[in-house]
């Protein structure tokens, strides 16, 4: 691990700093809080564009920070007192940075029979939000579509929940259910409404060409809207006492079986 002596060492009331704090506050649509050893790792791996980076040399990391500062745009050092402030985990490093995440064009997006795609409308929790885009790579699908949704993709939550592949995963938001609808559409996908009160089971659908599936809120379900775009349901069959599953569970289980299906598992 190298030393940035040219690294200036700031305090609280340094602007950099407080654009830090609007980050971690989730309010700077566009860009997030990146924060640990192997968010870095994940950040690195990417092209992503990396604003800024803040390094407390007294947390003692044994992480080459030298990777971190050669892609920054800027490099400041701040003391573990400041890091506390800063971080929102119990043991960050001390490594923090600001980035900003990619923008999906969705007209740029080619699919094929093989595609997957995944809706998430009205997704509530950042948590989930990132779990809904892990789970998304995990199965090889080509992008997440957001709609009605109230959980920004820019909260620190999502970084760590999707494993830092909120910055490989293509992440479309429409800001019409309709205008959704119609992209899918003209894409040729055969969208599935996740309905518990849907009569077909998830199992028995071929799931060929490209495949949407559509998933609600943990508290609404699917708006109104979705159902009225005239698209069929499919449910997971509940042997239990609850009446549905988390959302990020539900979708995981959906996108393996059409992956299963299109791969011939």
């Amino acid at each position: 691990m190298t030393v940035h002596p040219a690294a200036p060492a700031i305090g609280a009331q340094h602007p950099a700093v407080r654009d830090l704090l609007t980050v971690r506050k989730d309010a700077a649509p566009g860009r997030i809080l990146v924060e640990g050893a192997w968010e870095h790792d994940r950040l690195l791996a990417t092209d992503t564009e990396l604003e800024a980076f803040f390094w407390c040399p007294e947390a003692g990391t044994t992480y080459p920070v030298d990777r971190i500062a050669d892609r920054a745009a800027a490099v400041y050092r701040i003391s573990a007192k400041l890091l506390d402030r800063l971080s929102r985990k119990m043991r960050s490093d001390g490594l923090l940075s600001i980035a900003r995440l990619p923008v999906w064009d969705p007209h740029a997006l080619h699919f094929t029979a093989e595609s997957l795609v995944l809706v998430a409308d009205g997704v509530e929790y950042a948590g989930n939000l990132g779990t809904l885009i892990r789970t998304v790579d995990a199965a090889d699908a080509d992008c997440l579509i957001l709609t009605s949704r109230r959980a920004r993709p820019s909260h620190p939550a999502v970084y760590s929940a999707s494993r830092g592949t909120i910055l490989s995963t293509p992440v479309l938001e429409f800001g019409e259910i309709g205008s959704a609808a119609d992209w899918l559409r003209a894409h040729g996908f055969q969208v599935h409404l996740a309905d518990p009160a849907a009569q077909g089971s998830y199992r028995e659908t071929s799931y060929d060409g490209p495949t949407a599936f559509v998933v609600g809120s943990e508290g609404s379900g699917l708006s109104a809207e979705w159902h009225a775009q005239g698209f069929g349901g499919v449910s997971i069959p509940m042997l239990g006492q609850a009446d549905s599953l988390n959302v990020a569970l539900s979708a995981g289980i959906l996108l393996f079986e059409a992956r299963a299906h299109k791969n011939g598992w």
